[in-house]
């Protein structure tokens, strides 16, 4: 087996396991790479705050960083916090020679908000800037070091000119803490205008920890030969979904899910499996083939964590009838296989996360009829509204009607049905929401008692 590259973190130990040499160690792992450490302080924290530091001493932080690289071939290496100018300046020398990129993370405050560098430790941060091939300093940081204050992309621009003056061949400044849908780092690199990288922001209160993960993981992508742009993209993306498969650990803030990618393979198994035996049941459901459309039937299962419409699986052939009835599941359950009812499942979740399935039905007054009886939440979208800026294609459509018809209602999370009346030369349609596969089981069987009494 040909050897992982090694990526050395040089950086403090967070007895929660969220944040520092712990965090750096999962993201470097699940990275592909080799994490190796140089321990700069202890800490002893938990998810509410830091309750006491206690640094290393210089001297022993030099000799770890010089004992693993004289044994150890490092691709890569990345520091977090460092603490104090007796160690910035230890770090620096030691690796003055280095022959591999560095990442800098200039921590200054833990997410908590306790204080991880001591004053006298910014001018001495300033010395390293150097070194780094990346400097990763979050608004608050850039403003520290530059001593302006950042509040539009001007500012952030202005930023990026004044640190990459200090050294770095690399500038990136996460704008985590700006107000936007979205959040947008920028990538400034000496000689360049600079590059907005932008990903869905995620609402949650685990962000512990956010810092660390994306600057190991962008040191692994450098050791692994990866571009600077590719490399911050390729962590921009694990951070996000590690953010959104975050949890609740402890009172405070949690951390991202370092291990999103291997447990959503995981589950991807089990949704696909559970799809087909979903299908076969589909296929002996009595009366089924009432609500099957002309353009044929499908059913989207979601990733608890859906971002896009590879996170949702569907049947790759849909579902069909014959002229006597007969319900047939083509193809096979298959994640990205739909990109029309995955798009409206993707919407859907946006206004109600606990919806985990859909189901595009056949329209028409007796169905409509039923609907009621069954006592559904209805919610409409007219396709004569679409704005014209919108391209005309189906799937973005059925993405805009969604969003539209959920974020309309007065009670989005009660919502059943989502329905359009259709428009020349498109057929009516319902889809058909449920938290998961015995709910959809269970709508479809109620609505179908509702046709059929």
């Amino acid at each position: 087996m040909k050897p992982l590259p090694c990526v050395l973190t040089i950086a403090g130990s967070d007895s929660g396991g969220g944040a520092g040499i712990q965090a750096d160690l999962k993201a470097i792992s699940m990275a592909g790479c080799y994490g190796a450490s140089a321990i700069t302080a202890l800490t002893a924290q938990n998810t509410t705050g830091v309750t006491g530091i206690e640094a290393v001493s210089p001297e022993f932080v030099a000799l770890q960083i010089e004992t693993v690289c004289s044994d150890i071939k490092v691709s890569a290496a990345k520091t977090g916090m460092l603490f104090s100018a007796p160690i910035i300046r230890a770090v620096g020398e030691s690796l003055k020679d280095k022959d591999f990129p560095l990442v800098i993370d200039p921590v200054c405050v833990a997410t908590s908000g306790a204080k991880l560098l001591k004053d006298d430790a910014v001018e001495a941060m300033k010395e390293i800037f150097p070194l780094a091939e990346l400097l990763t300093p979050n608004v608050p940081e850039a403003e520290l070091f530059t001593g302006m204050e950042i509040k539009s992309r001007e500012d952030v621009f202005k930023a990026i000119e004044i640190l990459l003056e200090m050294g770095p061949k690399a500038v990136l400044v996460k704008g985590g803490h700006f107000d936007s849908v979205a959040a947008t780092d920028w990538l400034g690199i000496k000689g360049q205008q600079p590059i907005p990288l932008m990903q869905q922001r995620v609402k949650t209160k685990n962000s512990h920890g956010t810092g660390c993960t994306l600057s190991a993981t962008i040191a692994s992508g450098l050791a692994k030969g990866y571009d600077m742009v590719t490399a911050v993209r390729k962590a921009q993306e694990y951070l996000n979904l590690a953010l959104r498969a975050g949890f609740d650990l402890g009172e405070g803030s949690g951390p991202p899910n370092h291990l999103a990618p291997m447990l959503i393979e995981e589950m991807k198994q089990g949704i696909l499996s559970d799809l087909h035996e979903f299908g076969l049941r589909l296929e002996c459901m009595q009366g089924l083939n009432e609500l099957i459309p002309e353009v044929r039937m499908n059913v989207s299962a979601a990733l608890p964590h859906a971002g896009d419409i590879n996170d949702v699986a569907a049947f790759s052939g849909r579902i069909s009838c014959t002229r006597k009835g007969e319900v047939m599941v083509c193809g096979h359950p298959e994640f990205g296989a739909s990109s029309h009812i995955a798009k409206v499942l993707l919407c859907a979740r946006k206004s109600n996360p606990q919806v985990n399935c859909a189901a595009g039905l056949r329209l028409n007054e007796r169905i409509m009829a039923s609907v009621a009886e069954c006592g559904f939440v209805e919610a409409w979208f007219d396709r004569a509204d679409e704005p014209g800026e919108i391209p005309g294609t189906e799937e973005n459509t059925l993405e805009w009607g969604t969003c539209k018809a959920m974020s309309e209602h007065p009670e989005p999370e009660m919502i059943d049905v989502v329905c359009d009346s259709g428009a020349k030369g498109v057929e009516p349609c319902l889809r058909l929401l449920a938290k998961d596969f015995e709910d959809m089981e269970a709508k479809l069987k109620k609505l179908l008692a509702a046709m059929s009494g």
